[in-house]
């Protein structure tokens, strides 16, 4: 059975598992999934890329602890093959990993480096229209001084897919300015079929990767090439930057918190509070303990001295300042 969201429609939720970090990750996603929202009553996937050529090592959650705690959750493991990205871009992995879901099952995605705060149930989905997360700085493009601004720029991949640059603009924010041009961070995103939504994901990425606008041609797509294309995917299946109510997702229902120290650094108390929660457990906390930044971090109250360098109500605006000072201090991990 998968989870009712209040507009009555069922969906899965899927993170990326990989070895590594992003295995501790997924093992604090899952379980403040269970803690905040009891009443989902979905699958939740943990999909998780399979050794191939495109990846020197193996991409395999190793710690037989981690993947043991993960199905006492209830998690279920998903296997895919990395046919176009793999090692080479592993962001690649949240494009490639939907073919692996069940077809026309709508689907939550998150970045593993999200924590849930509250009920993912009472969140007004509405899967005929896409969305992806608004929790986002201007990363990309970055227009150069004799080249395409912002609109050039953009309208040149609309119009590679013959899509309606003028339907996608925010018209209340000025001419050149980013915000007016479609833009999301790639931590969640959701829609009725992953398939549809992979394979649109897939095309779009690898035409862009490959054969680019000529306007393009100063613009970097790595490490941004899923936040390039998932605008593009998202309008092209009807969505938009309105398609969930604000406050919710990157608000008082889930936390994309990137890494640890910025968790400690810019979130809320109740984010540390169901943080600290979770991790409590004995039997959880053995297996946390594998992660030398958790250890660090929650258990021995590293995150604490990092949360005593900053007023929460007067952060500096750019994340890289955050960063800065934690290096600065000491206290930076990953």
């Amino acid at each position: 059975m998968v989870s009712s969201s209040p507009s009555g429609q069922n969906f899965n939720v899927v993170v990326v598992g990989q070895d590594g970090r992003l295995a501790y990750e997924a093992l604090l996603f899952a379980a403040s999934l269970r803690h905040s929202s009891p009443s989902f009553s979905g699958r939740l996937f943990i999909a998780e890329p399979q050794p191939g050529p495109l990846w020197p090592k193996d991409p395999r959650i190793s710690e037989p602890d981690v993947r043991a705690a993960l199905a006492d959750l209830g998690a279920e493991f998903v296997p895919f093959v990395s046919r176009h990205f793999g090692a080479a871009y592993p962001y690649g992995n949240k494009i490639e990993m939907l073919q692996a879901l069940p077809e026309g099952e709508p689907f939550v995605f998150f970045d593993t480096d999200t924590l849930v705060t509250g009920d993912l149930a009472s969140v007004p989905f509405d899967f005929d229209r896409p969305g992806a997360s608004l929790r986002r700085e201007d990363t990309w493009p970055k227009p150069q001084v004799y080249g395409p601004g912002y609109a050039g720029l953009w309208k040149s991949l609309y119009d590679k897919f013959g899509l309606d640059f003028a339907s996608s603009l925010d018209l209340g924010q000025p001419d050149e300015y980013w915000q007016r041009y479609l833009y999301f961070n790639a931590g969640y995103f959701f829609y009725r079929c992953p398939h549809v939504f992979g394979q649109r994901f897939t095309d779009y990425a690898l035409a862009i990767r490959d054969d680019p606008p000529v306007e393009l041609c100063a613009q970097s797509f790595d490490p941004w090439l899923d936040q390039v294309a998932l605008p593009l995917v998202i309008h092209s299946l009807g969505g938009g930057r309105d398609s969930l109510p604000p406050g919710l997702l990157d608000g008082d229902v889930t936390c994309h918190y990137r890494l640890l120290p910025l968790l400690y650094a810019r979130e809320s108390d109740r984010v540390i509070d169901v943080l600290e929660t979770i991790t409590a457990p004995n039997k959880l906390k053995k297996v946390l303990k594998g992660s030398n930044a958790i250890k660090r971090m929650v258990y021995q109250g590293r995150g604490a001295k990092v949360r005593d360098l900053f007023d929460q109500n007067a952060l500096p605006r750019k994340e890289q300042a955050i960063r800065n000072r934690i290096k600065s201090n000491g206290f930076w991990m990953r």
